[in-house]
């Protein structure tokens, strides 16, 4: 007996008490969701420690090739929110395979690009599609299983929406350097066509109700497009143009403002607005929204610091990025499970607690940071990120959809999803704005103590100079721009001390929220209203 039943122009019915089992096809049809979820977030960072590659291979420029990762997040922004409503208008099924079909061919375009035009274009088409796959996971988890199954089924999208981004780099850097750039593409044909085939075969959790597209809200997703793409284009250009120094930065700051005030003015006024934010409403809902646009910082922070610090301070290049970062990856992996079997038995509010500390210990460790950690000092810190997230992921997913009705959870899914996306959006913005700030304010610092009154400087100065005269160089001035070398890096060393600081403040301050949570009653919500 299946876990829910379908009813003509009433979307998903609740699950029935002795619905307690899963029906095996909504299980194969599962797995193929969370494979194409997998592909689409895992697709935010694969370039990430490719770029060169890329840039090299389509013969960009260096403030053109950000737009390979900028356009996919704008797109998939976009996408995300709305996918609840699609999939109500036109059903799971046909949402779901025409975008792992639709993903795929964009997979394909992008590994075909001959210029970053075409480049642009076609990520920004794969993350556009690719968007409507994330919330639809998240919206069967909580309808179509039972509540009692859940410690089974949250671990797996817990786990696959953190690990997908966390070794997003590692799978980009070994698939560019064992074979190339366009392997990081090609690579989601074979699963996205198995995914779109099985979609479309195996999924009947709904049935369309097309007479909702009548009453569809042309003008407000107009204004969600403008409102969410400029809001992802300011906080990711931002940092890079000098923010409200640039003409196109305030233009999209405009544009965001605009966006966002027809966009709430359409979703509280119109009979079926494009995205039902009625879901706020829910206490819970709204705590875990918050808690997953601060996992979003973390998450996406985090996965962005490691290499930026690897890469310009170590002098990684993007395979021993991807090998030093997949330590991540694995802790997430074999903590799911422990997640899954917790979550059945701990009040999720210690579980979130536990996991908060867990990350805020692994960023506290990185304040220790010197040019000299390898491999061994970020050992301990990734495995308590990794540990962290997942056992902060699990819990904070029951908190925001397990206590929805089934009716509501579409919509809220993709309301969720949004927060973690737009949390890694500010995070990164934030985390960029407090490098280069606190970068130039310690280089200030350093630079005041580095001159000719400091007898240090002096005689660092002259062993530096003798070493390069002996080697029939400007010993002088070789010296003096190694200096400068030398106290810029610990400027930008004292800055990565800073951020992680600054998020490690983050998730102290997470706990203090915890205890506002109303802690989720047994086997409520989802399936079971």
């Amino acid at each position: 007996m299946s876990a829910t039943t379908t009813l003509p122009g009433k979307g998903i019915a609740p699950a029935t008490p002795a619905a307690e089992t899963m029906d095996p096809r909504r299980m194969i049809a599962f797995i193929a969701m969370v494979i194409g979820m997998f592909m689409a977030i895992l697709d935010i960072q694969v370039v990430s420690a490719s770029l060169s590659e890329i840039q090299a291979g389509l013969s960009a420029g260096s403030d053109e090739i950000a737009w390979v990762q900028t356009a996919y997040l704008i797109a998939e922004v976009i996408m995300i929110p709305l996918s609840g409503t699609l999939a109500r208008i036109v059903s799971t099924r046909y949402l779901f395979a025409f975008s792992a079909a639709g993903f795929t061919l964009a997979s394909i375009l992008c590994a075909t690009a001959t210029n970053i035009e075409q480049m642009i274009v076609y990520r920004a088409l794969q993350g556009f599609i690719g968007g409507g796959m994330i919330p639809s996971v998240f919206a069967a988890a909580f309808t179509i299983f039972p509540p009692s199954k859940r410690s089974v089924v949250n671990p797996i999208i817990g786990l696959i929406a953190t690990l997908a981004p966390t070794i997003g780099p590692t799978v980009g850097g070994y698939l560019s350097h064992a074979f190339s750039w366009h392997w990081l593409f090609l690579i989601n044909v074979i699963p996205g066509i198995i995914v779109t085939v099985v979609a479309w075969n195996f999924i009947d959790f709904d049935k369309p109700e097309m007479s909702l597209l009548k009453r569809f809200d042309w003008m407000g997703l107009a204004a969600m497009a403008v409102f969410l793409g400029s809001l992802e284009y300011v906080l990711e250009e931002g940092n890079a143009n000098d923010w409200f120094n640039d003409e196109h930065i305030v233009m999209g700051a405009i544009a965001c403002a605009i966006g966002a005030a027809l966009f709430f003015f359409r979703a509280f006024r119109v009979e079926f607005p494009v995205v039902d934010l009625r879901a706020f409403a829910d206490r819970n809902f709204a705590f875990g929204s918050m808690f997953s646009f601060i996992m979003g910082i973390g998450l996406y922070g985090l996965t962005y610091l490691y290499p930026v610090y690897l890469g310009r301070i170590r002098g990684y290049d993007s395979l021993m990025i991807g090998e030093t970062m997949f330590v991540s990856g694995l802790a997430m992996f074999f903590t799911a499970p422990v997640a899954g079997i917790l979550s059945a038995k701990l009040d999720p509010r210690v579980m979130m607690s536990v996991g908060f500390i867990s990350f805020g210990a692994g960023t506290y460790i990185m304040t220790g940071l010197t040019a000299d950690w390898d491999f061994y000092e970020l050992f301990i810190p990734q495995i308590l990120r990794g540990v962290g997230l997942m056992l902060c992921m699990v819990p904070i997913n029951n908190i925001a959809l397990g206590t929805l009705p089934p009716a509501r959870v579409r919509n809220a899914s993709g309301l969720y999803n949004l927060t973690r996306n737009l949390g890694g959006a500010v995070g990164l913005a934030i985390i960029n704005l407090l490098l280069t700030t606190r970068q130039d304010v310690h280089y200030m610092r350093l630079r005041e103590h580095v001159n000719w009154g400091s007898p240090e400087a002096v005689e660092r100065l002259s062993d530096m100079a003798a070493n390069y005269t002996a080697h029939g160089l400007d010993g002088a001035t070789a010296a003096i721009k190694q200096l400068v070398g030398l106290v810029q890096r610990e400027a930008m060393i004292m800055a990565f001390s800073d951020v992680f600081m600054f998020l490690t403040v983050l998730f102290a301050g997470m706990l203090f929220c915890v205890v506002l949570i109303k802690k989720p009653q047994a086997n409520a919500g989802g399936g079971g209203h």
